[in-house]
């Protein structure tokens, strides 16, 4: 029996209540089949870790999940901490310690669910939004001087590397190549950062040659959003920088519905390190320990990760069971207009992919 081991970083606020019933629903599955199941180490990094120890994970956390066969995230964030230090100090850590440069964030309206979009039509919204994860916007990259004092100067700058934007485009249009309408947009601003942007378009162009069976077209930022909203058919894989695609993707989650139906997966596609599945929701301090969260997010990023691992056809059996709860107004949580409970919603959900289990093996 294969075992997979799977790393639990809750992190803050309702982080610590959706990771362990995404833990609960991968051990329903693992249980209803015969070929393997879940080794969970939970880790206890973030803002009560921080108060602690004066730092969001150990100097030595990279080495304690690299032998992980993935990370299952909850969120980073606490009202008492400043946000940059709970962003730099655990998971960008994570994902820049191991390198996973490709933030994938797929997006579609699931059944049942009240989009905004009344005029979009089944199907109309079925997107992936490939976030370069590494550097851009995101680097890291300036600094303070003279602070305090009115000659105060603070610097933020976007870093881009031939090789990390090579890099991101070849995975994007290899992903768009592999959905069934092999089209990519590629998200730009180069009109008005005309350096940095311009070679991220160049580069666009040049990876296309490599990739002449998939239809492509460029589309600048803020029009993008536009088109989102007006014309969501017409698009499909989308890739754009850390910033762009971070902003676009809260968009995307938005229109189809709910933050908290969201997923993420932070991959490293050479599979050198583990690469992270998340909620995209944030910490949500305002209904911690209430109950109230919504684990659909997880449990998508549950089907991501179980694909990435090599189990498709259990990836399968629990995107079918998240799409047969959110079908149920009775199960839809407070953020979709409901009254269930984050139990609820994992109960429900558990009880589905035994359900499956049991009726495919008295077939």
């Amino acid at each position: 029996m294969k075992t997979y081991r799977i790393a639990c970083i809750p992190g803050d606020g309702i982080g610590q209540e959706v990771v362990p019933a995404g833990q609960d629903v991968l051990q329903a599955l693992a249980a209803s089949q015969s070929n393997y199941r879940f080794e969970f180490t939970a880790f206890d990094w973030g803002g009560d870790y921080y108060r602690r120890h004066g730092v969001m994970m150990p100097a030595d956390g990279l080495d304690q999940l690299r032998g992980q066969d993935a990370i299952l995230f909850g969120s980073a964030g606490d009202p008492h901490i400043p946000d940059h230090i709970t962003l730099w100090g655990l998971r960008l850590k994570i994902c820049q310690g191991f390198d996973q440069y490709a933030n994938v964030r797929p997006t579609r309206i699931l059944p049942g669910i009240d989009a905004p979009l009344k005029r979009c039509g089944p199907g109309d919204l079925d997107w992936v939004i490939v976030r370069e994860n590494s550097e851009g916007e995101y680097a890291g990259v300036g600094g303070r001087v003279h602070q305090g004092h009115a000659i105060e100067v603070a610097t933020d700058v976007s870093m881009m590397t031939r090789a990390g934007v090579q890099r991101i485009m070849r995975f994007a249009f290899a992903l768009a190549r592999s959905r069934p309408r092999k089209l990519l947009t590629v998200v730009t601003k180069s009109n008005a950062q005309r350096h940095a942007m311009v070679m991220w378009d160049e580069i666009a162009l040049e990876v296309a040659h490599e990739f002449a069976d998939v239809r492509w077209d460029k589309e600048l930022v803020d029009a993008c959003t536009a088109r989102m909203v007006n014309r969501p058919a017409t698009l499909d894989t989308l890739v754009a920088t850390n910033l762009h695609a971070d902003i676009l993707s809260d968009l995307a989650a938005a229109l189809a519905g709910s933050l908290g139906i969201a997923p993420t997966g932070n991959i490293d596609p050479e599979r050198r390190f583990p690469s992270m599945f998340e909620p995209i929701h944030g910490s949500a301090f305002d209904i911690m320990g209430q109950g109230l969260a919504n684990p659909i997010g997880t449990f998508w990023s549950c089907v991501m990760l179980l694909e990435h691992i090599g189990e498709p056809a259990a990836a399968a059996m629990l995107m079918a069971a998240i799409e047969a709860v959110t079908a149920d107004p009775a199960l839809h949580t407070r953020d979709l207009g409901g009254n269930a409970r984050t139990s609820d919603v994992t109960q429900a959900v558990c009880e589905h992919v035994t359900a499956t289990a049991e009726r495919r093996r008295a077939a």
